[in-house]
């Protein structure tokens, strides 16, 4: 067994040194018998550039063991790297700034913080969404917040603005752009459109450093739960999305559909930006899609999420 450590050197708070100073604090307390296996600290140096490291390295090994070191963005690479290969599990560290697919364990989230409980933990299949040949362990997303989340970078690096302030000035940015934008969705032999506020699929219950739409999602359920807004203008904006933010879609029939799918597609007037688990893809049409239990997750031991499937 070979245990690959994938550090993204700029993610979240923690230094480089930092990152790596934990790893092999965490290798040192395993137990005996751990000893056995290969370790490898693997640091990437450009987007998608562990994607080919685990499938090379998953070719020479007859079980491998990934670690997401970094946020949603280094887990969303390794998963791309991962699903789909029956001798590769992953898993996320979690170092980056939102951390939000494993806020979806809620109390547990904290252990995967332990990299110790990760090492020796099991593997379970769960589900993974796929769209357009890419891979979103978490959410996919399309609309105004796919807009917000990506511009969010050409702001968020001014110093008078800073990280977080970013989100707010791309927020205003596409307020004044434009709230709705030219998109139909086909589900289950629904139409939606062609005009849309947002359309948001999940696998998990957590975006965008906290946004949560709904808590019902789960990534072992085999559906995803897909929220599709339309007819929110200017005036009611601010007000739905606070709602939907917090999981309260359901006070709001008038202007958010839920539905629990396997698949569905959305067509736009013109190449538009896609959100992958907060990675930005483009495309004219999104044909969405789980792959129930396609990649294989670890997770600690005896997490209750597991066993009670109300939480």
């Amino acid at each position: 067994m070979k245990h690959l450590f994938v550090v993204n050197p700029v993610a979240g708070k923690l230094k480089p040194e930092e990152k790596l100073r934990l790893i092999h604090e965490a290798i040192g307390r395993l137990p005996a018998q751990a000893g056995e296996a290969q370790f490898e600290i693997y640091v990437t140096s450009a987007p998608l550039d562990a994607v080919g490291k685990i499938k090379s390295e998953a070719e020479r090994c007859s079980s491998l063991r990934v670690y997401a070191c970094g946020g949603d963005g280094t887990l969303n690479e390794c998963v791309n790297g991962a699903a789909g290969l029956a001798n590769t599990a992953v898993t996320h560290f979690p170092c980056g700034t939102g951390n939000d697919f494993i806020r979806t364990f809620g109390d547990e989230k904290g252990r995967f913080s332990e990299l110790s409980e990760l090492v020796c933990g099991e593997v379970l299949p769960l589900d993974v969404i796929k769209c357009n040949g890419r891979y979103a362990m978490n959410i996919c997303s399309m609309g105004i917040d796919a807009r917000v989340g990506t511009d969010v970078h050409k702001y968020s690096g001014i110093p008078v603005v800073g990280g977080p302030g970013g989100y707010v000035v791309s927020l205003l940015a596409n307020y004044f752009k434009g709230v709705k934008q030219h998109m139909t969705v086909h589900v289950d032999g629904l139409t939606c459109g062609p005009e849309l506020n947002l359309v948001c699929v999940c696998n998990g219950r957590f975006y965008g450093g906290g946004f949560n739409p709904t808590n019902d999602a789960r990534p072992d359920d085999g559906l995803m739960d897909v929220l599709i807004a339309s007819g929110v203008g200017r005036v009611k904006l601010l007000g739905v999305i606070a709602g939907y933010a917090t999981g309260k879609y359901k006070l709001y029939p008038q202007y958010i559909t839920c539905v629990r799918t396997r698949r569905l597609e959305i067509d736009c007037r013109r190449s538009e930006v896609i959100n992958l688990d907060g990675e930005a893809l483009y495309a004219k049409k999104a044909v969405i899609e789980l792959v129930p239990g396609g990649v294989n997750f670890i997770v600690p031991r005896n997490m209750e999420f597991f066993r009670d499937k109300t939480l």
